[in-house]
């Protein structure tokens, strides 16, 4: 009887591996991109508990079905660990007025621990702090440690996509969009570096996939590959940073470093899970930092948690557009162009409907 149940569970495990990789925008569906380790975990609990106490042919059946999820899991998220190449090159010591170090951090609009985020702020002393679901009560906490920093960038909402922004430095020609939503703000405008060099930042919170949120993945994916396309068409050195409501692996993420070219200082280092900062067995990299091929990487880390369901993320990024060539910038075909043009159109359109 057991061996039965074990199979049953390896066919589940298997079916929602299948799934993921569906090219729809139903919530269901692409959830199943989310869990990849914790498929992981069981499926070799699964195989272990099968081999010891599995009897006949269905055993073999059981271990190879999860043996099946197991390379099908793994390929997608070895490059998330430190087996894999980096995908981003470390920067070398000096010409740190030519870095900027960036703490995103996700507050949870109910939690009430402003202190504990502030503290870490004042620690590490990043030159750019972007909050996440920051309501006008988390903007008063922040204005009273930070508002004296030259440059701050408003978007307090109640819907959990309000937005604050401070800057040490020089944040030029700022625009408050909402590039798909009505209601789903983005800041964007020009960094300036001690160096004098400008570079492109891009914050973003997209709508994510859930039942309570939206039955699709089309707004998300809209917002992310339309700031894509913008950047290649673009050309130039930019950073996009915030909570993207997606995992590092996803088929939209991937898309999306194709179609910008973006590189991802995660890969080779390790996952940098951010989410759910109360549930260890259920945490994946929910927040994200992207940059351009003209920057190398000083340093990422996740922070300690503060009383939000996100831990905090810290990044410095140094520009060094000389070193271009040592990064293998993704790229996208033809068909992957064409997909990223009509989930742009299909999400503009959709919400003209709405």
């Amino acid at each position: 009887m057991i061996t039965y149940s074990l199979l049953a569970f390896a066919v589940i495990l298997l079916v929602v591996t299948a799934l993921g990789k569906v090219r729809l925008h139903d919530w269901w569906i692409r959830v199943c991109e989310f869990p990849r380790v914790q498929i992981v975990c069981l499926a070799v609990l699964v195989a272990v508990i099968a081999f010891w106490l599995g009897e006949g042919d269905v055993r073999g059946w059981v271990v190879g079905l999860c043996t099946a999820v197991l390379v099908l899991q793994m390929f997608r998220i070895l490059p998330w660990t430190r087996l894999w190449p980096l995908q981003m090159q470390s920067a070398e010591p000096g010409q740190k007025e030519r870095c900027v170090t960036l703490l995103v951090a996700n507050v949870l609009t109910p939690n009430r621990n402003s202190e504990g985020l502030i503290r870490q702020v004042r620690e590490r002393q990043p030159d750019v702090l972007l909050t996440l679901e920051s309501d006008q009560w988390w903007g008063d906490q922040l204005d009273q440690a930070f508002g004296d920093w030259p440059t701050i960038v408003r978007v307090p909402l109640d819907n959990l996509y309000g937005m604050h922004l401070y800057s040490r430095l020089p944040l030029e020609e700022i625009e408050v969009n909402y590039l798909i939503q009505d209601d789903i703000p983005s800041i964007h405008g020009w960094l300036k570096l001690p160096s004098g060099d400008r570079v492109r930042l891009h914050a973003l919170h997209p709508r994510p996939p859930a039942p309570s949120e939206s039955e699709e993945s089309l707004w998300r994916d809209a917002e992310l590959l339309l700031v894509g396309e913008q950047i290649r068409k673009g050309g130039y050195p930019a950073i996009v940073a915030g909570d993207l409501n997606d995992v590092a692996w996803s088929r939209t993420t991937r898309l999306f470093c194709r179609v910008s070219g973006m590189l991802d200082p995660r890969r080779g280092r390790g996952m940098f899970n951010t989410f759910h900062a109360g549930h260890w067995f259920l945490r994946w990299p929910l927040d994200h930092v992207f940059t351009t091929e003209h920057f190398t990487l000083g340093n990422i880390e996740r922070l300690a948690a503060f009383g939000s369901d996100h831990f905090p993320m810290l990044a410095t990024l140094c520009f060094r557009p000389s070193r271009s060539d040592e990064h293998e910038a993704p790229e996208a075909d033809r068909e992957e162009r064409q997909e990223a043009r009509e989930n742009i159109r299909e999400g503009k359109a959709r919400n003209q409907e709405t």
